[in-house]
């Protein structure tokens, strides 16, 4: 399915119908840590369903809806759940709440998943600040830039050298450093799931430098910066890394995990908000 501006428009005026919000902080929530959510004031709930060609999402742990309102007194719009590519959905459609975001004035977009740890040092528990990424999905031609490109948005080929705004990753270790909270660095390797790496995958993205893996979050980027969207990412270590194959994974801890994780990441959004 191609996603065309009037598509776009079409979803955007949906959204604006619902709300006076001018949102300029966009935010996507990953599996277990959509009750950050619950941070936003005076909030306006949208759910997928009630939005015109917006996909919905199908996880466990994903609620599936927009809060729209005041976060640290920023104007902001969280996505309480993502759509995921293994769900059905194309790469586009995967995309295409980035792109309304982008219609809809988004200055900043912060995505944040529960990952998989590839990095030995690190513990379920752990927030990653995400400095790169491996587009392993978009390696195999899974690009969601693939097809006619939208150049209301941005150019034909767009430079992905500094994807995460090094600005905004500056502020994230400062604000860490004086809240407190341990905040690991590394490189995000996205793939297209549904099911959890091997062993064998897991020691060639650690050859590769990968440092947590996912399911998610590349594709949003991409499609982020194509429209010069700044971006500051977060993984939340759901998992240790189990290169050897002694351990089964599941979605359940991934879950637990985000009741660990969502209270570091509230500490951390906030002052990072406070700092705009």
């Amino acid at each position: 399915m191609q996603i065309t501006m009037q598509t776009i428009d079409r979803i955007a005026a949906a959204v604006r119908s619902k709300t006076k919000t001018q949102p300029r902080i966009g935010m996507i929530l990953g599996t277990g840590l959509g009750d950050l959510a619950e941070a936003v004031n005076s909030p306006v709930m949208i759910p997928y369903a009630s939005l015109p060609d917006w996909p919905v999402s199908t996880v466990v742990g994903h609620t599936g809806r927009l809060v729209v309102g005041d976060l640290e007194n920023q104007p902001a719009l969280v996505m309480q759940g993502r759509i995921h590519f293994y769900e059905g959905y194309t790469m586009q459609q995967v995309t295409l709440p980035v792109r309304v975001m982008q219609r809809l004035g988004i200055e900043i977009l912060v995505v944040t998943n529960a990952a998989g740890a590839i990095n030995p040092d690190f513990v379920p528990g752990d927030v990653m600040l995400i400095t790169d990424n491996l587009n392993l999905a978009g390696m195999s031609g899974l690009n969601p830039l693939i097809g006619p490109n939208l150049e209301e948005f941005g150019p034909r080929f767009p430079d992905m050298s500094q994807a995460y705004d090094r600005q905004l990753c500056a502020s994230a270790r400062k604000v860490a450093h004086e809240k407190g909270v341990l905040l690991r660095e590394g490189v995000y390797a996205g793939l297209s799931g549904p099911s959890f790496e091997s062993p064998a995958d897991l020691r060639f993205l650690h050859v590769a430098g990968a440092d947590a893996v996912g399911m998610s979050t590349v594709s949003e980027v991409i499609v982020a910066r194509h429209g010069g969207t700044r971006v500051l990412g977060f993984s939340g270590i759901s998992n240790k890394a189990n290169l050897d194959g002694d351990t089964a994974t599941s979605h359940e801890e991934v879950l637990e995990a985000g009741r660990i994780l969502v209270p570091k990441l509230e500490t951390l959004l906030r002052g990072i908000l406070q700092t705009l």
